[in-house]
């Protein structure tokens, strides 16, 4: 099972739509979005372009909560507050969206993964791509979906073997 994540959108359309090529040329399985859509149009998007499997948490900056579940109802995807545990492709993944300060965020995500207690983690928040395997299992932020304090990327990940690369966008 492939995968495409992302995270931190933030409403940046042009990237959303080249997230979504991008996506669709590698023929994803389902996508994950990691929080900070911003407002329901930008989930819209996303779910209008791809048929596929859907699993998302909330951002920081997520302030239309019952319209983004909505939506996310409407294509069958599951988006609830963070963190979340989902089983995709026979793997177990915790997805978070971050906690405070880029530091502090990563400083949790590590000790997460670092438990053992998942097979990968994923996280956003912070805008910056991150790709680590602890002991055998992934940690991966996508980076900045929207492009707004870095360059826009993606992830890819391959959960039968663990593998991630980034997408720039």
């Amino acid at each position: 099972m492939i995968v495409g994540v992302l995270s931190d959108t933030h409403d940046s359309i042009v990237n959303l739509e080249k997230a979504v090529k991008a996506f669709k040329n590698r023929g994803v399985d389902a996508v994950i979005h990691l929080g900070d859509f911003v407002a329901p149009f930008t989930l819209r998007l996303l779910l209008d372009s791809l048929n596929v499997k859907f699993e998302g948490v909330f951002g920081n900056n997520d302030g239309e909560k019952l319209g983004l579940v909505k939506i996310a109802s409407i294509y069958n995807g599951v988006l609830e507050e963070q963190p979340r545990i989902v089983s995709l492709g026979g793997r177990r993944v915790l997805l978070v969206h971050g906690f405070g300060d880029p530091v502090n965020t990563y400083e949790v995500v590590r000790g997460l993964i670092e438990s053992g207690r998942w097979d990968a983690v994923f996280y956003g928040h912070t805008h910056e791509a991150n790709i680590e395997y602890v002991r055998g299992r992934l940690l991966l932020n996508p980076g900045d979906g929207g492009g707004a304090l870095n360059k826009p990327t993606v992830a890819l990940v391959d959960l039968a073997s663990l593998k991630a690369r980034l997408v720039d966008l």
